[in-house]
């Protein structure tokens, strides 16, 4: 009698079962990040305070969430080149989008404030993947990776620190720090600069931070 031939049938949600556990979590962080987005949107449409701090805690468990599917992924010794890329794709939206749809909510929304803040999301994904493609090469014999080039992007939880520092001092909109001012009828909030700095530290090549 001949053995039946059994193989297993794939689904539509089979890629997820392969999954590791620093993926779900690096999932996780890309949730948190995500939902930090809606709930800061959500202010927009009616500014309640509790909103702001939803967000701003979101944006604190994405980060969390962010740190422990490294070391997870390091006890487990489950790097992997998707698990790179899928820790990159949560970040630009927890570490990038997050902190600038945060700061548009709380005031910076002038022409000038918007333009400087798509600059800082295009540096975070710039840098991201330039990490990917160089990551290699910065590595030692043991494959870890010495030094960032350019600050990583989860620096930017220093901005949204910041920015919680103004909702608290109720220093928001036209009362942020540092003011507003008119250019040729365009409204710019000088504090958008800390976003531009913290942008072009993470395109920096010559700026070398050690990794631990």
């Amino acid at each position: 009698m001949a053995k039946k031939n059994f193989t297993r049938r794939q689904t539509h949600f089979s890629m997820l079962r392969s999954y590791q556990t620093a993926d779900l979590l690096t999932l996780a962080n890309g949730a948190a990040g995500t939902a930090a987005i809606l709930t800061m949107m959500s202010y927009l449409r009616s500014p309640e305070d509790w909103r702001v701090v939803l967000s701003l805690s979101l944006i604190l468990l994405a980060l969390l969430f962010d740190v422990a599917d490294g070391k997870v992924a390091r006890r487990q010794h489950q790097n992997s080149v998707f698990g790179q890329e899928l820790d990159s794709l949560a970040d630009i939206v927890s570490f990038g989008v997050a902190p600038a749809v945060l700061a548009y909510g709380l005031g910076m929304h002038g022409a000038f404030d918007a333009t400087i803040l798509i600059f800082f999301v295009s540096c975070g994904i710039s840098r991201l993947a330039r990490y990917n493609v160089t990551a290699s090469d910065l590595a030692d014999s043991g494959g870890k990776v010495r030094y960032f080039e350019g600050t990583p992007i989860p620096s930017s939880v220093i901005l949204v620190a910041l920015l919680a520092g103004c909702f608290y001092l109720d220093r928001i909109g036209d009362h942020l720090p540092l003011g507003v001012i008119e250019i040729a009828s365009l409204h710019w909030h000088p504090l958008s600069l800390v976003f531009f700095v913290n942008g072009s530290t993470m395109i920096s090549k010559t700026l070398k931070i050690p990794k631990l």
